[in-house]
């Protein structure tokens, strides 16, 4: 009698499975046969040297713990060089490298050399402000150490004329030009100090002036751009 199905019998097996396979097989079955006896070498292929040799291919190897042996450099070794820097417009140039000491090379477009090219911006009583200006017109952006002096003291130069024009307007309220007289002398002073740490190659970065030294970078164009 065959069993009454409901609605919620979901059972995907065919019943009579069971019976199919015994007809097809046989009710009794077959039994697994005992394998007795020694096993049996199998010969080397021609290949087996082959793959004992680790330099004559290249197996697959785990990248978190590489060989010694490993005929192929390994992508988690840094290279033993540093590429040259190079200016890329809207990268932030102060991430370059600007110490060390200047060489007496002869800064391309300006023709003086390198350690008068990143000291002479800094020179006080308007000549630098001039130098600044003259270098970020003439010296093409390879020149990545004399363009950085430049434009940083372009920038301090015009921070310095905008305090002096402050304490010359207070001096005139207030009748009383001291304050703007021992500005004038620090500034002097900065300067100087400036001209001899750039000198030395020492490293002279103005953290307040970054960004409009960055902005007189970008875009004051080098007539000559090799």
């Amino acid at each position: 009698m065959e069993t009454k199905k409901s609605k919620y019998d979901t059972n995907p097996l065919d019943p009579d499975v069971e019976r199919k396979a015994e007809d097809s097989w046989g009710s009794g079955g077959g039994n697994t046969q005992q394998v007795s006896g020694a096993t049996r070498e199998m010969g080397q292929s021609p290949n087996e040297e082959a793959r004992q040799n680790v330099y004559s291919e290249a197996p697959t190897r785990r990248y978190d713990n590489p060989p010694l042996e490993a005929p192929y450099p390994s992508v988690f070794v840094p290279p033993t060089y540093s590429p040259p820097a190079q200016y890329q417009p809207g990268k932030n140039i102060y991430q370059a490298p600007v110490t060390g000491a200047s060489t007496s090379r002869p800064v391309f477009g300006i023709g003086i050399s390198e350690k008068w090219a990143v000291m002479l911006p800094y020179a006080p009583f308007y000549l630098g402000l001039i130098v600044s200006l003259l270098e970020l017109f003439l010296v093409p952006r390879r020149e990545v150490k004399v363009r950085f002096h430049a434009s940083q003291a372009l920038a301090l130069h015009i921070a310095i004329l905008i305090v002096h024009t402050l304490f010359g307007v207070i001096s005139t309220v207030t009748d009383s030009s001291l304050g703007g007289t021992f500005f004038k002398l620090a500034a002097f002073v900065f300067l100087i100090i400036s001209m001899i740490r750039v000198g030395k190659g020492e490293p002279h970065r103005i953290a307040p002036l970054s960004e409009p030294a960055q902005w007189f970078n970008e875009h004051i164009e080098p007539r000559n751009q090799g």
